[in-house]
């Protein structure tokens, strides 16, 4: 195998030198590394870049998930069993918390446009479900999931978006997914757009949900509300230091993940522009190898995380998935293939009206391959060799 061909990875470190010196100043100077002060500076940071009211800093964009959906329930009332619309192909963490909260994830098919909700399939479940109260829309690989059709078909429901994959992606108006939600999660997980080594986001302009987040993320504690002195005040029997308005968990992050945070989110436009410009040659590429490959589009308004790749015939894949280490290329799934063909959901069904799922074509014929920074041309000419050689 030609060495040239090797080195491919999914992501590469993006922490770099200046970063590592940086922390390594502030762990020899500073006397406190747990949630302080470079936490409430990186919230700050992040709401400014996305352009959103609020937000809040915490372990992953899996807690982040889990916090945002606890939230919504306490605030909104909702009761056990209570509908959750969800995708089919998404990341266990943005289905696994409406399960663990007692509320039922109702599944619906993707498309291959943007890789969100497929219409008629929208269409079909508002018809059969049309007690939907939460739609947990996922920005999958970085794609656009267009919001304002949610709001067609569910105009009731409380929209709700995970855009782990999709940091500085942005609405079909121009602003950034996050900026008007009533709550976005991101995550500055190593594999993603930006690295805290780990970390999440939760951008909202709720600032009542904001405060009950924040309760919630330190363990339910008063302390963290705005409104701490009513509410020393009104339970003045329990002693303000550990008052506990609400359940909670520790979700908290630390002064050194912020700190890493803090310094990638200054780099982000950049890695998104980087990204952006790959995915477009990418898009050119799956069009000219269209009948070995779906074409995948390019948008201006997505945020590329990776390069999906979806077979037209599913006995294509295993000698694609030969090729690749072949080339020192590393590939996955394209996010969890199917959620409901995993055991932890076999007691689910897809909601849908056709027998030919897009979501079981993309198990059986797809994987991805990382897009990021360090991705370039040259890397792109080795896919299209690839693709050729098919």
């Amino acid at each position: 195998m030609n060495s040239s061909k090797q080195g491919w990875k999914l992501m590469k470190n993006s922490i770099t030198l200046k970063d590592r010196i940086d922390l390594a100043k502030f762990v020899l100077f500073s006397d406190r590394f747990t949630m302080g002060d470079k936490v409430k500076q990186v919230e700050q940071e992040w709401a400014d870049w996305v352009g959103a009211k609020h937000s809040l800093f915490v372990s992953s964009g899996s807690t982040a998930n889990f916090l945002l959906l606890a939230a919504i329930k306490e605030k909104y009332n909702l009761k056990p069993k209570d509908k959750v619309l969800v995708s089919s192909c998404t990341w266990m963490t943005n289905v696994s918390p409406a399960m663990q909260l007692g509320l039922t994830p109702i599944f619906c098919d993707i498309n291959f446009d943007n890789f969100s909700f497929d219409e008629s399939q929208l269409d079909h479940i508002s018809k059969i479900h049309p007690d939907i109260k939460i739609v947990f829309t996922t920005h999958l690989l970085g794609f656009n999931s267009d919001v304002e059709l949610l709001k067609k078909y569910f105009p009731k429901a409380l929209i709700l978006e995970d855009a782990c994959e999709a940091m500085g992606a942005k609405n079909n108006d121009g602003s950034y997914i996050g900026s008007n939600s009533l709550g976005c999660t991101f995550s500055s997980y190593f594999g993603h757009t930006i690295s805290s080594i780990e970390g999440g986001f939760i951008t909202t302009n709720d600032t009542s949900l904001y405060d009950l987040m924040k309760m919630k993320r330190s363990h339910g504690l008063a302390r963290e509300s705005m409104f701490y002195d009513d509410y020393s005040k009104k339970y003045s029997d329990v002693d303000k230091q550990f008052l506990f308005i609400t359940d909670g968990y520790n979700f908290r992050n630390h002064e050194i993940c912020a700190i890493l945070a803090s310094s990638q989110i200054k780099r982000l436009s950049s890695f998104v522009k980087i990204r952006s410009d790959n995915h477009k040659l990418f898009s050119e590429i799956t069009k000219k190898h269209s009948d070995k490959v779906v074409p995948i589009k390019f948008y201006e308004t997505s945020a590329s995380f990776c390069f999906p790749i979806i077979c037209n015939d599913s006995k294509m894949l295993p000698k694609l998935k030969r090729l690749m280490p072949e080339y020192g290329i590393e590939y996955r799934p394209i996010v969890s293939g199917n959620l409901l063909r995993h055991p932890f959901l076999s007691e689910y069904k897809l909601t849908t009206n056709r027998e030919n799922t897009n979501v079981d074509k993309l198990h059986e014929c797809g994987l991805y391959i990382g897009n990021n920074q360090f991705v370039n041309k040259t890397n792109l000419d080795q896919l299209d060799a690839i693709l050729t050689s098919l």
